[in-house]
């Protein structure tokens, strides 16, 4: 799960970390980005010393280019955090956003309330938390069924008392 909590269930307060999925790490994208260039350079190979190779090369290079372009901003994006902390009294929820820019979300601890939207959200299971006015998203970076478990764990938690 791309969600933990990271202090003990009966702790106080209790802290949930949550993140998107990162499934190919800088290694894995450079090994990708050069397996990449190494097999469209295999139709190439043939050209060499030919002028046509000059009209092909421009192409084979750029079509490398958007790869790399593409896995880097698909990182970049996934550079989301979220944490909910859990007091005696109080809910808090910091968003850190791939920008940098964060924002919070505090409410009294009583007066929280989780919803789920089966599918009037933007994505089908979407988490909410509510209160003091405010209702904010929470892991809708996350799988349907993560964001069920997701919904299920907040109720136990902000239950516990």
């Amino acid at each position: 799960m791309p969600y933990e909590w990271t202090s003990p269930p009966q702790s106080t307060p209790q802290t949930m970390r949550l993140w998107p999925h990162n499934s190919l790490p800088a290694r894995g994208m450079a090994a990708f980005v050069l397996t990449t260039f190494t097999l469209i350079s295999i139709p190439v190979l043939p050209l060499l010393g030919s002028p046509i190779l000059w009209g092909m090369l421009p192409f084979t290079l750029a079509a490398v280019w958007a790869i790399f372009w593409a896995l880097q901003r698909n990182h970049k994006v996934r550079q989301i955090n979220e944490e909910l902390v859990l007091g005696d009294r109080m809910a808090v929820l910091v968003r850190t956003n791939p920008k940098g820019d964060v924002q919070e979300w505090d409410c009294e601890r009583y007066w929280t309330q989780v919803t789920k939207y089966e599918s009037e959200g933007p994505v089908p299971h979407y988490v909410t938390l509510r209160g003091k006015g405010r209702e904010v998203e929470i892991g809708a970076f996350l799988s349907e069924e993560e964001r069920i478990a997701l919904y299920d764990d907040l109720l136990r938690a902000l239950k516990r008392d």
